[in-house]
């Protein structure tokens, strides 16, 4: 079994170098990415240090829900299942504020984390917590966003701060993508990616992968089609079946092999561009990488969660720092339990075994 440090270390790099060579006709880009591969080398050095002088284990990925609204109603949206996204606000969890959230990724910069992916609900909705962390310099921030909000002050907005980076979900076909995401939403998505084109900006695609759409996801076709639209960067998730009656949509081991092989052709064949798979390459390192090994959710409340799949918590980043979030009993139960590479049958490791973890929480309060 590889080191996860040093995998997720090298990935990084890998990223970034691929990340330099799709902007180098763009010098404003071009000049961002290499100021950011020099940020991202110093923060393996830190990451390192903390591991050396207190055995800390600092992951450089965080995934942060800081938008508990949403205005689309997605089937299967595991942010609704889960009550991070309600449409009633007495039923909403309640949201740091934009300080709080700067003053978590200020420190999480200074801890050698390179990213937070910033998730909800629909994070657009959220511009003034934004535009705060926007300041944060030291790390990225892939917006996972349905890109419907996307219009000339937000284009304003990411020209400014191009540690922001728009990521837009879509299901694969038009087709796919209204049936699950409302009719029409699709085109404003395409829409708004060639907005984003024609301001020469860095974005990318995130497609939600089920039985139904897998084969036509990854296919050479359709990942010509989002190059041509401009797109650099394309992160296949698993669906996970958080809604009762969707279990078939979620991948079996056959369809995860299939899917891998798919996604290592498109890789050679697309080679400027930049691929990534939840939970994909947890085989290559021992179990899946939440509960701090790779990353870890901080939910809108600053709760510290496994993952956005795994809601529950012992720990408030908020009150706590991140420091002290990563020592989480509950983190370290599920870590030492061997839970991160319990037998599941696809999507999630601690969906499928939630109840276990949810016993590993009540242990260890």
């Amino acid at each position: 079994m590889i080191d996860v440090a040093e995998y997720m270390g090298n990935s990084i790099r890998n990223m970034m170098a691929n990340a330099y060579k799709n902007v180098l006709s763009n010098p404003r880009e071009a000049e961002f990415v290499f100021r950011m591969q020099k940020q991202f080398r110093k923060s393996e050095r830190l990451r390192k240090k903390l591991k050396e002088t207190e055995g800390l284990d600092v992951p450089p990925l965080l995934i942060s829900s800081i938008a508990t609204t949403c205005n689309l109603h997605c089937a299967g949206c595991y942010a609704r299942s889960n009550g991070i996204a309600n449409d009633r606000e007495d039923l909403r969890k309640p949201t740091l504020t934009p300080q709080q959230w700067h003053d978590i990724f200020a420190e999480a910069a200074e801890m050698g984390i390179n990213f937070s992916l910033l998730a909800g609900g629909e994070p657009l909705t959220r511009r003034d917590i934004l535009e705060r962390v926007a300041e944060v310099k030291g790390m990225i921030f892939p917006i996972f966003t349905n890109g419907t909000l996307i219009g000339p002050a937000y284009l304003d907005f990411l020209k400014k701060n191009l540690n922001m980076v728009p990521v837009i979900s879509i299901e694969g076909s038009e087709e796919k993508t209204d049936e699950r995401r409302g009719h029409g939403v699709f085109l404003r998505a395409r829409r708004a990616m060639e907005k984003l084109k024609a301001e020469s900006l860095f974005f990318g695609t995130s497609i939600t992968v089920t039985t139904e759409n897998y084969r036509l996801a990854a296919s050479a076709s359709h990942i010509a089609q989002l190059r041509e639209m401009g797109c650099k960067i394309v992160f296949f998730v698993e669906y996970v079946p958080t809604e009762k009656g969707t279990g078939h949509l979620a991948l079996t081991e056959a369809h995860v092999k299939e899917m891998e092989e798919m996604v290592e052709q498109r890789r050679k064949e697309f080679e400027a561009m930049i691929f990534f798979s939840f939970p994909g390459d947890e085989k290559y390192v021992g179990g899946c990488l939440a509960s701090g090994r790779g990353f870890f959710h901080i939910g809108p409340d600053g709760s510290a969660e496994p993952c956005p799949f795994s809601p529950f918590s012992d720990s408030n980043v908020a009150e706590i720092g991140l420091r002290k979030a990563l020592q989480s009993p509950l983190f370290r139960k599920i870590r030492n339990a061997n839970a991160l590479s319990w037998e599941h049958s696809g999507g999630c490791t601690l969906w499928e075994h939630r109840e276990e973890v949810e016993s590993l929480l009540k242990s260890s309060s």
